[in-house]
């Protein structure tokens, strides 16, 4: 849960800093600060995305596995599953 904190207060100053750039413009250090907390942001949301896809099992409505092989063999490599 703390990822999500530390997520939640970039997203908050980046949007704070957002709403100053378009109400008086940004310094450059604040500029440079947005560019910065976007970046970060941005990593770390790939991350937890790839996380969660790597996690997942897809199955069809008979109840067949049809996770993609590539997922099954990350999963595989990090000890997720046997087959």
């Amino acid at each position: 849960m703390a990822e999500s904190t530390d997520q939640e207060k970039l997203l908050k100053r980046i949007n704070e800093l957002a709403h100053k750039n378009k109400e008086e413009g940004l310094t450059e250090a604040e500029t440079e600060e947005r560019a910065k907390l976007r970046k970060e942001y941005l990593k770390n949301f790939r991350e937890a995305m790839r996380s969660n896809i790597e996690m997942m099992r897809i199955f069809d409505d008979n109840g067949k596995e049809v996770t993609p092989e590539k997922v099954r063999e990350i999963q595989r490599k990090k000890g997720l599953r046997d087959d």
